[in-house]
């Protein structure tokens, strides 16, 4: 893929859009920490300096997709999750549980994403790139506060955006354990006695996600 110069804001729009589009097919192929932004802009067709005229780093790429992915995720949850049903309470959190789980589980470029946030993709970035990230999570966040309510009344807003940003600690951190670096990986195959600290993301996380909310109920419903 090879561009012209961008003149026009549609021009530079689609430059926009390539770039993200090429970090998004990497992601598919690779871990965030070995997405390059040598190896972006080769793939993109531009150089490493004209990325840059559009994106300040590497970081605000990343940073982008996955507030892309994070909206595109709650849609799943919303979908997946019709609210005020008439079930009890635990099977209400069952089923938000499950929900949360299997829809993050189908998305792993969002998993791998949020798993590097903190520690490495807000590390390079300008205040600008960070105002727009942090104010598209807050959007993220409020529709996951509606979605959480909406199936679980008694939890309340407050008690619902606790549980989400508790939970969201969780599955970044579960999913960088459970998809460890080839080395870790060789030796849970080398030596079977290692299996039991072994973790799989989806049981690990309900399992997670279960003591949380349960912890959380009896608080609000007493």
């Amino acid at each position: 893929m090879t561009f012209q110069r961008a003149r026009r804001p549609e021009q530079r729009a689609e430059r926009r859009r390539a770039i993200l589009a090429t970090a998004a097919a990497m992601l598919t192929e690779m871990p965030v920490a070995d997405v390059s932004l040598n190896e972006l802009s080769r793939r993109v067709g531009l150089a490493k300096s004209n990325v840059l005229n559009y994106f300040d780093s590497r970081e605000a790429v990343l940073l982008e997709l996955s507030s892309s992915e994070l909206s595109a995720w709650v849609q799943d949850l919303a979908t997946a999750l019709p609210d005020r049903s008439p079930e009890a309470t635990d099977e209400r959190a069952d089923r938000l549980i499950a929900a949360i789980v299997g829809t993050l589980a189908k998305r792993p470029v969002l998993c791998d994403l949020i798993s590097t946030q903190a520690a490495v993709l807000e590390r390079n970035i300008t205040t600008e790139t960070a105002l727009t990230f942090k104010r598209a999570a807050v959007v993220a966040y409020e529709q996951l506060i509606a979605v959480v309510v909406g199936v679980l009344p008694e939890l309340g807003p407050e008690g619902a955006g606790q549980f989400i940003a508790t939970a969201s600690l969780l599955a970044g951190a579960i999913w960088t354990h459970a998809h460890p670096v080839p080395a870790i990986l060789a030796a849970y195959e080398t030596d079977p006695a290692l299996s039991a600290i072994r973790m799989e993301f989806e049981p690990a996380l309900t399992d997670a996600l279960r003591t949380l909310l349960y912890g959380a109920l009896p608080r609000v419903t007493e």
